[in-house]
Protein backbone atom coordinates (compact mmCIF):
# COMPACT_ATOMS: atom_id res chain seq x y z
CA UNK A 1 0.00 0.00 0.00
CA UNK A 2 1.61 3.55 -1.11
CA UNK A 3 2.36 5.61 2.19
CA UNK A 4 0.22 8.39 2.22
CA UNK A 5 3.67 10.74 2.50
CA UNK A 6 5.17 9.12 -1.18
CA UNK A 7 5.53 12.45 -2.82
CA UNK A 8 5.24 10.22 -5.75
CA UNK A 9 2.53 7.72 -5.92
CA UNK A 10 2.00 6.38 -9.09
CA UNK A 11 3.08 2.45 -9.39
CA UNK A 12 3.85 4.11 -13.44
CA UNK A 13 4.22 7.25 -15.95
CA UNK A 14 1.20 6.57 -18.06
CA UNK A 15 0.57 10.27 -19.10
CA UNK A 16 0.64 14.11 -17.64
CA UNK A 17 -3.49 13.47 -17.47
CA UNK A 18 -4.04 12.48 -13.62
CA UNK A 19 -0.54 14.38 -12.07
CA UNK A 20 -1.43 16.71 -9.25
CA UNK A 21 0.57 20.00 -10.19
CA UNK A 22 2.92 19.65 -6.80
CA UNK A 23 4.04 15.95 -8.87
CA UNK A 24 4.97 17.68 -11.65
CA UNK A 25 6.71 19.47 -9.45
CA UNK A 26 8.33 16.83 -7.60
CA UNK A 27 9.61 15.45 -10.65
CA UNK A 28 11.04 18.91 -11.77
CA UNK A 29 13.11 19.28 -9.19
CA UNK A 30 14.35 15.80 -8.72
CA UNK A 31 15.91 16.61 -12.53
CA UNK A 32 17.36 19.15 -11.42
CA UNK A 33 19.86 17.14 -9.36
CA UNK A 34 20.64 15.25 -12.02
CA UNK A 35 21.13 17.99 -14.29
CA UNK A 36 24.24 19.09 -12.06
CA UNK A 37 25.50 15.78 -12.03
CA UNK A 38 25.16 15.24 -15.93
CA UNK A 39 27.35 18.47 -16.43
CA UNK A 40 30.07 17.82 -14.09
CA UNK A 41 33.46 16.78 -15.56
CA UNK A 42 33.28 13.73 -14.29
CA UNK A 43 30.38 11.64 -15.18
CA UNK A 44 29.66 8.49 -12.98
CA UNK A 45 27.43 5.95 -12.50
CA UNK A 46 25.17 7.01 -9.51
CA UNK A 47 24.72 2.99 -8.95
CA UNK A 48 21.23 3.33 -7.51
CA UNK A 49 19.95 1.53 -10.28
CA UNK A 50 22.62 -1.37 -10.39
CA UNK A 51 21.60 -5.06 -10.60
CA UNK A 52 18.12 -3.68 -12.19
CA UNK A 53 16.78 -4.45 -15.52
CA UNK A 54 15.69 -1.40 -17.74
CA UNK A 55 13.95 -2.82 -21.02
CA UNK A 56 13.14 -0.40 -23.55
CA UNK A 57 10.81 -1.91 -25.82
CA UNK A 58 9.93 0.16 -28.87
CA UNK A 59 7.75 -0.61 -31.27
CA UNK A 60 7.62 2.60 -33.27
CA UNK A 61 11.07 4.04 -34.76
CA UNK A 62 13.09 6.43 -32.69
CA UNK A 63 16.16 8.28 -31.80
CA UNK A 64 16.34 10.70 -29.45
CA UNK A 65 14.26 9.25 -27.03
CA UNK A 66 15.40 5.61 -27.33
CA UNK A 67 19.02 7.01 -26.87
CA UNK A 68 17.95 9.24 -24.34
CA UNK A 69 16.18 6.81 -22.07
CA UNK A 70 19.17 3.86 -22.74
CA UNK A 71 22.01 7.03 -21.34
CA UNK A 72 19.32 7.38 -18.59
CA UNK A 73 19.47 3.60 -17.54
CA UNK A 74 23.06 3.42 -18.24
CA UNK A 75 23.82 6.37 -15.72
CA UNK A 76 22.07 5.14 -13.35
CA UNK A 77 23.99 1.84 -13.06
CA UNK A 78 20.82 -0.44 -14.65
CA UNK A 79 20.92 -3.00 -17.32
CA UNK A 80 19.72 -1.90 -20.15
CA UNK A 81 17.98 -3.98 -23.32
CA UNK A 82 16.57 -2.39 -26.51
CA UNK A 83 14.19 -4.05 -27.86
CA UNK A 84 13.67 -3.11 -31.47
CA UNK A 85 9.79 -4.48 -32.16
CA UNK A 86 9.12 -1.07 -34.52
CA UNK A 87 9.86 -3.83 -37.74
CA UNK A 88 7.82 -6.78 -36.02
CA UNK A 89 4.51 -8.24 -36.51
CA UNK A 90 3.34 -7.00 -32.96
CA UNK A 91 0.24 -4.44 -33.50
CA UNK A 92 -2.02 -4.77 -31.07
CA UNK A 93 -4.97 -6.65 -29.25
CA UNK A 94 -4.06 -10.35 -28.54
CA UNK A 95 -0.64 -10.19 -29.93
CA UNK A 96 0.27 -7.27 -27.81
CA UNK A 97 -1.04 -8.69 -24.58
CA UNK A 98 1.18 -11.97 -25.30
CA UNK A 99 3.97 -9.70 -25.02
CA UNK A 100 2.93 -7.80 -22.28
CA UNK A 101 2.99 -11.62 -20.89
CA UNK A 102 6.48 -12.09 -22.12
CA UNK A 103 8.16 -9.08 -21.21
CA UNK A 104 6.94 -9.83 -17.55
CA UNK A 105 7.66 -13.11 -17.69
CA UNK A 106 11.84 -11.58 -18.24
CA UNK A 107 10.99 -10.33 -14.73
CA UNK A 108 12.21 -6.98 -15.91
CA UNK A 109 12.51 -3.74 -12.71
CA UNK A 110 11.11 -1.41 -15.11
CA UNK A 111 9.85 -1.55 -18.86
CA UNK A 112 10.05 2.01 -21.15
CA UNK A 113 7.64 1.60 -24.26
CA UNK A 114 6.95 3.16 -27.49
CA UNK A 115 4.24 2.41 -29.25
CA UNK A 116 2.14 3.52 -32.57
CA UNK A 117 -1.03 2.76 -31.36
CA UNK A 118 -2.69 5.14 -28.25
CA UNK A 119 -3.85 3.30 -25.03
CA UNK A 120 -1.46 0.34 -25.92
CA UNK A 121 0.97 1.35 -23.35
CA UNK A 122 -1.73 0.90 -20.52
CA UNK A 123 -2.80 -1.65 -22.02
CA UNK A 124 0.57 -3.85 -21.39
CA UNK A 125 1.42 -1.58 -18.04
CA UNK A 126 -1.60 -3.38 -16.94
CA UNK A 127 -0.17 -6.90 -17.42
CA UNK A 128 3.18 -6.36 -16.16
CA UNK A 129 4.20 -6.71 -12.13
CA UNK A 130 7.03 -3.97 -12.91
CA UNK A 131 6.86 -0.13 -13.23
CA UNK A 132 6.15 1.09 -16.75
CA UNK A 133 7.12 4.41 -18.83
CA UNK A 134 5.48 6.21 -21.32
CA UNK A 135 7.39 6.98 -24.25
CA UNK A 136 4.96 7.54 -26.72
CA UNK A 137 1.77 6.01 -27.15
CA UNK A 138 0.26 7.18 -30.60
CA UNK A 139 -1.59 10.43 -30.28
CA UNK A 140 -1.98 10.25 -26.96
CA UNK A 141 0.38 11.18 -24.61
CA UNK A 142 4.12 11.97 -24.16
CA UNK A 143 4.77 12.60 -20.96
CA UNK A 144 8.62 12.68 -20.47
CA UNK A 145 9.18 15.12 -23.11
CA UNK A 146 6.15 17.47 -21.37
CA UNK A 147 8.19 16.99 -18.16
CA UNK A 148 11.81 17.92 -19.99
CA UNK A 149 10.17 20.55 -22.03
CA UNK A 150 9.01 22.43 -18.61
CA UNK A 151 11.83 21.94 -17.03
CA UNK A 152 14.02 23.36 -19.67
CA UNK A 153 10.93 26.66 -19.46
CA UNK A 154 12.24 26.34 -15.80
CA UNK A 155 15.99 26.13 -16.18
CA UNK A 156 16.23 29.20 -18.79
CA UNK A 157 13.15 31.51 -17.43
CA UNK A 158 13.10 30.59 -13.58
CA UNK A 159 9.50 29.28 -13.50
CA UNK A 160 7.05 28.52 -15.85
CA UNK A 161 4.39 29.83 -13.86
CA UNK A 162 3.00 32.99 -15.87
CA UNK A 163 5.00 32.48 -18.63
CA UNK A 164 3.02 32.86 -22.17
CA UNK A 165 3.45 29.80 -24.31
CA UNK A 166 2.54 29.20 -28.01
CA UNK A 167 2.39 25.70 -29.53
CA UNK A 168 2.02 25.75 -33.13
CA UNK A 169 2.15 23.11 -35.60
CA UNK A 170 -0.05 19.86 -36.19
CA UNK A 171 -1.53 20.06 -32.81
CA UNK A 172 -4.26 17.73 -34.38
CA UNK A 173 -1.82 14.37 -34.20
CA UNK A 174 0.88 15.30 -31.70
CA UNK A 175 1.15 13.75 -28.10
CA UNK A 176 3.66 16.17 -27.38
CA UNK A 177 1.37 18.91 -27.89
CA UNK A 178 -1.40 17.15 -25.65
CA UNK A 179 0.97 15.96 -22.79
CA UNK A 180 2.38 19.97 -22.89
CA UNK A 181 -0.80 21.36 -22.57
CA UNK A 182 -1.38 19.07 -19.69
CA UNK A 183 1.21 20.27 -18.24
CA UNK A 184 2.21 23.76 -18.75
CA UNK A 185 -1.54 24.58 -17.76
CA UNK A 186 -1.28 22.68 -15.05
CA UNK A 187 1.90 24.50 -13.68
CA UNK A 188 0.07 28.03 -14.49
CA UNK A 189 1.61 28.80 -18.26
CA UNK A 190 -1.08 30.55 -20.26
CA UNK A 191 -1.06 28.29 -23.65
CA UNK A 192 -1.96 29.04 -26.86
CA UNK A 193 -2.15 26.40 -29.36
CA UNK A 194 -1.92 27.72 -33.37
CA UNK A 195 -2.65 25.19 -36.44
CA UNK A 196 -4.53 25.58 -39.63
CA UNK A 197 -7.77 24.18 -39.28
CA UNK A 198 -7.60 21.23 -40.45
CA UNK A 199 -4.78 20.48 -37.68
CA UNK A 200 -6.86 21.85 -34.50
CA UNK A 201 -8.27 19.17 -32.17
CA UNK A 202 -12.03 19.43 -32.15
CA UNK A 203 -11.99 19.36 -28.03
CA UNK A 204 -9.39 21.99 -28.04
CA UNK A 205 -11.29 24.05 -25.24
CA UNK A 206 -10.73 21.12 -22.60
CA UNK A 207 -7.47 21.88 -22.58
CA UNK A 208 -7.96 25.49 -20.92
CA UNK A 209 -5.69 27.03 -23.92
CA UNK A 210 -6.55 29.63 -26.39
CA UNK A 211 -6.66 28.07 -29.66
CA UNK A 212 -5.36 30.29 -32.63
CA UNK A 213 -5.11 29.85 -36.82
CA UNK A 214 -3.55 33.08 -37.20
CA UNK A 215 0.21 32.53 -36.14
CA UNK A 216 1.38 35.99 -35.98
CA UNK A 217 -1.71 36.96 -33.57
CA UNK A 218 -0.23 33.94 -31.55
CA UNK A 219 3.44 35.13 -31.32
CA UNK A 220 2.28 38.21 -29.76
CA UNK A 221 4.19 38.61 -26.60
CA UNK A 222 5.24 35.59 -26.20
CA UNK A 223 7.70 34.00 -24.20
CA UNK A 224 7.97 30.61 -25.35
CA UNK A 225 7.69 29.53 -28.47
CA UNK A 226 6.96 25.80 -28.96
CA UNK A 227 7.43 24.13 -32.80
CA UNK A 228 5.88 20.84 -34.17
CA UNK A 229 6.64 19.31 -36.77
CA UNK A 230 3.78 18.25 -39.22
CA UNK A 231 3.16 14.45 -38.35
CA UNK A 232 2.75 13.14 -42.28
CA UNK A 233 2.71 9.38 -40.94
CA UNK A 234 -0.15 9.83 -39.03
CA UNK A 235 -2.14 11.45 -41.74
CA UNK A 236 -4.55 10.04 -43.95
CA UNK A 237 -5.59 12.62 -46.81
CA UNK A 238 -4.38 16.18 -47.47
CA UNK A 239 -4.58 18.16 -44.34
CA UNK A 240 -2.32 20.78 -46.16
CA UNK A 241 -2.16 21.94 -49.43
CA UNK A 242 1.35 22.02 -49.90
CA UNK A 243 4.69 22.17 -47.41
CA UNK A 244 5.39 25.55 -48.96
CA UNK A 245 1.98 26.84 -48.42
CA UNK A 246 2.32 25.70 -44.75
CA UNK A 247 5.60 27.46 -44.12
CA UNK A 248 4.19 30.94 -45.47
CA UNK A 249 1.66 30.26 -43.23
CA UNK A 250 2.77 28.66 -40.13
CA UNK A 251 6.81 29.22 -40.47
CA UNK A 252 8.83 30.41 -37.73
CA UNK A 253 10.97 33.18 -39.73
CA UNK A 254 13.33 36.05 -38.06
CA UNK A 255 10.59 38.33 -38.79
CA UNK A 256 7.88 36.29 -36.89
CA UNK A 257 9.95 35.72 -33.71
CA UNK A 258 9.92 39.19 -33.50
CA UNK A 259 6.65 39.65 -33.01
CA UNK A 260 7.59 37.47 -29.46
CA UNK A 261 8.88 39.02 -26.51
CA UNK A 262 12.59 40.01 -27.08
CA UNK A 263 13.93 37.38 -24.62
CA UNK A 264 11.73 34.72 -25.87
CA UNK A 265 12.68 31.01 -25.96
CA UNK A 266 12.57 28.98 -29.17
CA UNK A 267 11.53 25.07 -28.47
CA UNK A 268 11.47 21.89 -30.96
CA UNK A 269 11.33 18.53 -29.63
CA UNK A 270 12.43 17.12 -32.50
CA UNK A 271 12.88 16.15 -35.44
CA UNK A 272 13.05 19.17 -37.32
CA UNK A 273 11.73 19.71 -40.40
CA UNK A 274 14.10 22.63 -41.76
CA UNK A 275 12.59 25.39 -43.78
CA UNK A 276 8.75 24.00 -43.31
CA UNK A 277 8.17 24.65 -40.04
CA UNK A 278 11.42 26.22 -38.81
CA UNK A 279 14.24 28.22 -40.71
CA UNK A 280 17.74 27.29 -39.86
CA UNK A 281 18.50 30.57 -38.60
CA UNK A 282 15.86 30.45 -36.11
CA UNK A 283 16.71 26.73 -34.39
CA UNK A 284 19.98 27.52 -34.31
CA UNK A 285 19.73 31.31 -32.70
CA UNK A 286 22.82 31.08 -30.29
CA UNK A 287 20.90 32.64 -27.21
CA UNK A 288 17.19 32.27 -27.96
CA UNK A 289 17.05 28.63 -29.54
CA UNK A 290 16.28 25.98 -26.57
CA UNK A 291 16.58 23.02 -28.85
CA UNK A 292 19.56 21.79 -27.75
CA UNK A 293 19.05 22.21 -24.27
CA UNK A 294 15.80 19.92 -24.39
CA UNK A 295 17.77 17.05 -25.57
CA UNK A 296 20.51 17.79 -22.68
CA UNK A 297 17.25 18.00 -20.06
CA UNK A 298 15.61 14.94 -21.19
CA UNK A 299 18.36 12.89 -20.09
CA UNK A 300 18.03 14.28 -16.61
CA UNK A 301 14.49 14.25 -16.61
CA UNK A 302 14.36 10.79 -17.53
CA UNK A 303 16.63 9.60 -14.42
CA UNK A 304 14.58 11.14 -12.45
CA UNK A 305 11.89 9.09 -13.77
CA UNK A 306 13.35 6.21 -13.77
CA UNK A 307 14.70 6.56 -10.09
CA UNK A 308 11.38 7.52 -8.71
CA UNK A 309 9.04 4.71 -9.97
CA UNK A 310 11.78 1.94 -8.88
CA UNK A 311 12.35 3.30 -5.43
CA UNK A 312 9.42 0.89 -3.93
CA UNK A 313 10.76 -1.96 -5.79
CA UNK A 314 14.48 -0.77 -4.17
CA UNK A 315 13.14 -0.34 -0.44
CA UNK A 316 14.10 3.16 -0.50
CA UNK A 317 12.46 4.30 2.91
CA UNK A 318 8.85 6.17 2.59
CA UNK A 319 8.56 4.50 -0.94
CA UNK A 320 6.85 1.52 0.65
Amino acid sequence: MTSPSTPFPHRHLLGIAGLAPHEIRYLLDEAEHWVALNRAASRKHDGRLEGLTQINAFFENSTRTLLSFEIAGKRLGADVINMHAAQSSVKKGETLIDTAVTLNAMRADVIVIRHQSSGAVRLIADRVDCPVLNAGDGRHEHPTQALLDALTIRTRKGSVEGQIVTICGDVLHSRVARSNMLCLTALGAQVRVVAPPTLMPAEIERYRVAPFHDFNAALRDADVIMMLRLQNERMDGAFIPSSREYHALYGLTPERLALAKPDALVMHPGPMNRGVEILSSVADHPEKSAITEQVEMGVAMRMACLDVLTRRSRGVAGWA
